[in-house]
This record gives C-alpha cells, sequence and structure tokens, in this order.
C-alpha cells in the first residue's frame, strides 16, 4: 500500500527465528529494483546480533540503515528513520520491530508508540503491518498470526520456507481463521528469493501434490 507522494512506511513484526531479518532485506531489494529510494529501520533492539545482521544485508542490497545501540528504545530508532526518511526524500521506510518484548502488553505499547511516532513525523500511520510467519511451524503459524492480530492491525502476511506447496497449508487456516492475505512468499535463502502470492498458482501446486495428476478417477473425485 505505498503512496503516491511522501514516505510509505513497512512495519515488519514476528517471533524471533522465522526468518524476518531475510525477509525484511528481500523487501528491501525488491522495492529498490523497482526504483524506490529505501530506508531500513532496525528497531530490533533487544535481539542479541539483530542489528547488526541487518547492517550486513542493508550493506550487500546497498540501501541506507538506521540503528540504535543494542537494547536501546525501540521507538526512537524510528524517530530518527521517519525523520531522516522526510528530511532526506527516502520514499520507503521499513522497519523491523522486536520480535519479543517481555509480555504481549508491553509489545502492545511498543508497537502503538510506533505508530504515533510514524503520525506525528509523517502525518500517518504505517501503511503496512506485515506478519513474517514459518510455513513449517503449521498450526502455531496460525496462532502467532491470532496473537499479533490482538496486539496491532497486521494487513499482510509474507510466509517464508514456502519451498514446497505441502508446507503451505497454513495459508488456507490464516485465510479461513483471520482472514488477513498473504501478500509474500520466501522461497528460499537468495535474495531474490521473495515474491509475490498467487493464489491460482499456489491451489494448482497444492492440488497437484495431494494427489496423481495422471489418475483421472482421483481427479474427477477431488473435482467432486
Amino acid at each position: 500500500n505505498l503512496q503516491q507522494d511522501g514516505v510509505s512506511v513497512v512495519l515488519v513484526v514476528g517471533v524471533n527465528g522465522v526468518g524476518k531479518t531475510t525477509s525484511i532485506a528481500k523487501l528491501c531489494a525488491r522495492y529498490k529494483k523497482k526504483g524506490h529510494k529505501v530506508l531500513l529501520a532496525a528497531a530490533d533492539t533487544f535481539r542479541a546480533g539483530a542489528v547488526s545482521q541487518l547492517k550486513i544485508w542493508a550493506e550487500k542490497v546497498g540501501v541506507d540503515i538506521v540503528c540504535g545501540k543494542e537494547n536501546s528504545d525501540p521507538s526512537s530508532v524510528i524517530y530518527d528513520g521517519t525523520t531522516k526518511a522526510k528530511n532526506e526524500g527516502y520514499d520507503l521506510l521499513i522497519c523491523d520491530t522486536a520480535g519479543r518484548i517481555q509480555t504481549k502488553q508491553n509489545l502492545m505499547d511498543e508497537l502503538s508508540k510506533m505508530n504515533r511516532i510514524i503520525n506525528k513525523v509523517l502525518n500517518h500511520e504505517a501503511n503496512d503491518v506485515l506478519l513474517i510467519i514459518d510455513a513449517t511451524t503449521g498450526q502455531n503459524g496460525v496462532l502467532q498470526a491470532k496473537a499479533f492480530k490482538d496486539l496491532i492491525d497486521i494487513n499482510g502476511i509474507v510466509i517464508t520456507k514456502m519451498d514446497g506447496t505441502s508446507k503451505g497449508g497454513i495459508i488456507l487456516s490464516i485465510k479461513d481463521e483471520l482472514n488477513i492475505p498473504v501478500k509474500f512468499i520466501g522461497l528460499g535463502e537468495k535474495i531474490d528469493d521473495l515474491e509475490i502470492f498467487d493464489l491460482n498458482k499456489y491451489l494448482y501446486g497444492l492440488c497437484k501434490e495431494l494427489i496423481d495428476e495422471d489418475d483421472e478417477w482421483n481427479w474427477r473425485i477431488w473435482i467432486f
């Protein structure tokens, strides 16, 4: 949901270990290739190594990054990021956020504070809040989505490790239970291994794995 004018902001949320950092790098690379001037804000200041990992990715991708010190206030990084983006003519700010801050209430307060800062500096809240989910976690991924939806208004999901459609039954569960659209899927570790989610392509692949396409009788039963 990028704006035509001004700075568009994407908040990226998700628990630790789901591929949040690499997904952020892939998003930066994708939109840089599309001609956007991209700035990255490393606001996951509580996880050891998160900021240094994003610095490495930012250098590889060739985008600028705003960082804070380890265990510093994440919202101060968001403030510095939004201010820099506004003053220096960036059109896309992608923000990493903490996957865990003590309690759900603390995390909700922190995410709300980030949105207030974005609104104060740019006169609008985050354009997108993307939740990163690991396809291999199955039902646990749905529970994660429910938990984060209770904390913040998520409007899109990125599913990682989708190198096999059989892992992606989680997509149907999320759509059925939460009605949150899947916007991107991660298919590997390479920087270009991020695709816009294609529902028709996904359903075709899922059906192919469920039944033998050469077995006409099975196809008739499936269609019926």
